[in-house]
């Protein structure tokens, strides 16, 4: 009789039972932060710096979705805290197309983003959700929920491309 080694179930974080002194929509925002962590370390895997900013296919490389990811973040929560860009965001977003990093230094950039932002989204996520916002010089109408779940979602779909990109990447190596 053999023995097969136990597998590991992974336990997407809103079932963790994590943040449960956050309401709801901000335990939902961090839950999302924390899956998109536990999917861009587990896709990146293996990746050299190289191909970190290769753009196989036309895609977009990955190291524009990091930096995009960890910068976007914290853009749309200075919208929810009522705040518009200031200099340095507007040249951070200029600044996402090029550029040298290392995978670590990418890495540490989301994980310093993720890490600002868990306590910003704690303090809104007592905020009353309905307050009105305005993004951007146009002052495009949004509201402090809004913006949260925006960070959620935006995030979450940068990630689906930062694990395309590197799954492209990974077969193109044969």
């Amino acid at each position: 009789m053999s023995t097969s080694p136990v597998s590991v179930l992974y336990v997407e974080p809103w079932l963790r039972g994590t943040y449960a002194d956050v309401p709801a929509v901000g335990r939902a925002v961090l839950h999302a932060l924390e899956l998109a962590l536990d999917d861009i370390t587990k896709w990146t895997e293996g990746l050299t710096d190289a191909e970190a900013h290769a753009e196989p296919l036309g895609l977009t490389s990955v190291s524009f979705h990091l930096k995009h990811i960890a910068r976007s973040v914290d853009r749309l929560l200075g919208y929810a805290e009522g705040n518009q860009l200031t200099g340095e965001q507007l040249a951070a977003l200029k600044s996402e197309q090029g550029g040298e990093e290392t995978l670590a230094e990418l890495m540490g950039e989301v994980e310093a983003s993720f890490s600002n932002a868990a306590e910003r989204v704690r303090v809104l996520a007592t905020a009353d959700f309905n307050i009105p916002r305005g993004v951007g010089r146009k002052q495009l109408p949004t509201s402090i929920g809004g913006a949260l779940i925006h960070v959620a979602d935006h995030t979450q779909r940068h990630v689906g491309q930062v694990v395309t990109t590197a799954k492209v990447v990974k077969e193109l190596r044969c």
